[in-house]
């Protein structure tokens, strides 16, 4: 009944007979045949078929959401079962924020050091789609932010609080400040991330505080699109910090905080709330803990900002070396 499960939740994310029986290692008819069995063991329909898949009924809806649960609960009994102390098996499912991604080695590294036997699977997600992943069992932990749009049904572990930088051409640049504030960088052209970004949305409030309401020139739902356009075209970005930490600027581009408002959200580990906890969601926090990760991060983008000409502190920031 498990492996019938198993394929059903593979059939449920692929919505294509072919593609889910791929990604279960098995043959197509292996998969039909197993969930018309499954469809006769519970004598209800799961599945509503043309030449091809077309949806799930209601009643194979409501076997989705049992199945999730019951595939959830034995990954955890596996890894219970299978790990006396630490030694820890099975695979460890991370939904990240695009805006995390830079930082995410700090915390992956040392958990894989710490428990070799998990396997890691690191995918990028909104916010909104990780809070979907860890209620539908499809995710076993997330990083996200922790304190701007309400999280429901998780627990949490803070890592590290998330500055805003305007990221644009020094040639664009007017002014010698060290900082920029939000109502001037509304004038601007812009690139910023698509609107299903929580990042873009805490941009587009740090604007409205500040009197204005942008429209965008270019939108993308990647960091490293952002980062090319600033580059290579008329355009300015509002990047996090942590994304300066991951490499120096070309020459031809500078880095000013944001101020005015201040904006500060915390990005944290999160995992369902739920009994029994999946065991490497809970090890994943630990390793957080024991790795000092909280006060860690912090001095990590702090140095690379230095590195990159920004002095940055809660109250003011600064320039350094002269056109650096």
């Amino acid at each position: 009944m498990l492996r019938k499960f198993q394929y059903l939740l593979a059939l449920a994310r692929e919505r294509h007979f072919g593609r889910a029986a791929a990604l279960c290692s098995v043959a197509q008819p292996t998969l039909s045949n197993a969930i018309r069995q499954l469809e006769e063991d519970l004598r209800v329909p799961i599945v509503e078929r043309g030449h091809r898949f077309v949806k799930l009924t209601p009643e194979g809806e409501k076997v989705l959401e049992y199945a999730r649960r019951i595939c959830g609960d034995f990954d955890s009994l596996v890894q219970d079962l299978g790990a006396p102390g630490q030694d820890l098996s099975g695979q460890l499912r991370l939904g990240v924020i695009p805006t995390a991604l830079p930082m995410v080695a700090h915390l992956v590294t040392p958990f894989a050091a710490r428990h070799p036997g998990i396997r890691i699977s690191i995918v990028s997600l909104s916010s909104r789609q990780i809070q979907r992943g860890l209620d539908n069992f499809e995710l076993d932990a997330g990083i996200t932010y922790l304190d701007n749009e309400p999280l429901t049904g998780v627990r949490m572990q803070p890592l590290y609080s998330e500055r805003y930088f305007l990221l644009t051409q020094k040639q664009a640049a007017q002014h010698e400040r060290g900082d920029i504030t939000w109502a001037e960088a509304a004038h601007l052209p812009l690139c910023l991330l698509t609107p299903d970004m929580q990042n873009r949305r805490i941009a587009d409030a740090a604007f409205l505080m500040a009197g204005h309401k942008v429209s965008p020139a270019v939108e993308t739902n990647s960091l490293i699109n952002i980062f090319t356009a600033v580059r290579h075209g008329p355009w300015s970005s509002i990047v996090p910090g942590q994304l300066l930490a991951l490499l120096p600027l070309p020459e031809d581009l500078i880095a000013f905080p944001l101020v005015t408002p201040d904006v500060t959200y915390v990005v944290g580990i999160v995992y369902a709330d739920r009994s029994p906890v999946v065991p490497a969601a809970k090890a994943l926090a630990a390793v957080a803990s024991l790795e000092k990760l909280a006060s860690r991060i912090p001095l990590i983008v702090k140095e690379a900002l230095a590195r990159n000409g920004i002095l940055w502190t809660a109250t003011r920031a600064t320039r350094m070396g002269g056109d650096q």
